[in-house]
This record gives structure tokens, sequence and C-alpha cells, in this order.
């Protein structure tokens, strides 16, 4: 493996995709280990939105059949990507509970390297996958801004825990946020 910076910055940059997930996870760790949080009351509004995107991840995973339809009820009735609108409550919810403001212009170069190119990808996939259903949807629901009124059924009773294992191992993903929220308000509240 060619470690230099070039072929580095190249690889970040043209292999987006397989980098996204390592690096984001890298960042929630590092803001763990260097938060300082001075404020209670910011800590708690970060760990409330932190636990929104928790919650919008586990039930958006729960309805996420990859690649053998498309999901469009639950979260997807608000929103195409719940998942990415989950991932950016709980980096925003982070970064606010660990009061280390430096981080901020690292997130958000991460989320506008990242996030856009992901989006196109996966919408092109599945509107090749599954282009009538993906029109009659896709067209009608935004990417990441959820719509007030959903644009179909909720279906709450299709979620399914063992699902939202399977999709992305969301419930064990979940607990490592959790514990990494404790870590940070025990140097707070401890």
């Amino acid at each position: 493996m060619n470690l230099d910076p070039k072929s580095l910055v190249e690889s970040l940059t043209t292999k987006r995709h397989k980098a996204r997930q390592a690096l984001g996870i890298l960042l929630l760790i590092l803001t763990v280990v260097v938060s300082a949080p001075q404020s209670a009351s910011l800590f708690v509004v970060g760990t409330i939105l932190a636990g929104i995107g928790i919650m919008i991840r586990l039930w958006g995973a729960g309805h996420l059949k990859k690649d053998k339809e498309l999901a469009q009820d639950g979260p997807y009735a608000f929103v195409r990507h719940p998942l990415y609108v989950g991932n950016t409550l709980i980096i925003t919810g982070y970064l606010a509970a660990a009061q280390i403001w430096w981080l901020v212009p690292i997130a958000i170069a991460f989320g506008l390297l990242y996030y856009p190119p992901a989006i196109r990808k996966e919408d092109s996939k599945l509107r090749k996958r599954f282009p009538e259903q993906w029109e009659a949807w896709g067209t009608k629901t935004h990417a990441l801004i959820p719509k007030l009124q959903p644009e179909g059924e909720l279906n709450i009773h299709n979620w399914s825990f063992s699902q939202s294992l399977r999709a992305n191992g969301e419930p064990i993903i979940a607990a490592f946020l959790i514990l990494g929220l404790v870590v940070m308000g025990s140097r707070i509240f401890g």
C-alpha cells in the first residue's frame, strides 16, 4: 500500500464510499477522546440531538431491505436517506456535547466531501434497480430534508429489530454511540 500524501488524497477523493464509514467512525472517536464539555445544558442538547439521530438510524435500518425492495415506508416516507439524516444529527449532537469547536469545520468538510457523492451514487443505483417505484417516490421525496407529511404509508408494524441488526448492525452501533455520550457526560457530571 502506497502511503504518500498524493496517493492518500487521491484515494480519499476517488474512493469516497470506501473511506466514508471508517473516517466517520474515526471522527466520532476523536470527538469523544478530545471532548471537554463545560456547559451542562449544551451537553444535554447535544445528547438529545445525537439520541434522535440514533433513533432515526435504528428506525431506518429496520425498514431497509438492501437491493431487495425499495424502502418507501417508515422514515423513507419522509426522506430518501434517513440514515444520513441520522448521521448528521449524531455528529451535530456529538459536537455540541463535546464542545470542541475546532472539530466543527472538520465535520462540515467531511459531510460535504462524502455525502453528496454517496447520495448521487445511491439514488442512481436505486433508480436503475427500481425505475418505476423510484420515479414515483424519489421525485416527491427529498434526499435529506424530511417532509412534514409522509409521502406514503408509515407501516410502523413493518419495522424489524433483526432487520436493523442485519442491515447495518445498527443496535451495536447505537450501543457504541451511547457509550461515547456516557464517556463525554462523565467529564462534566462525573
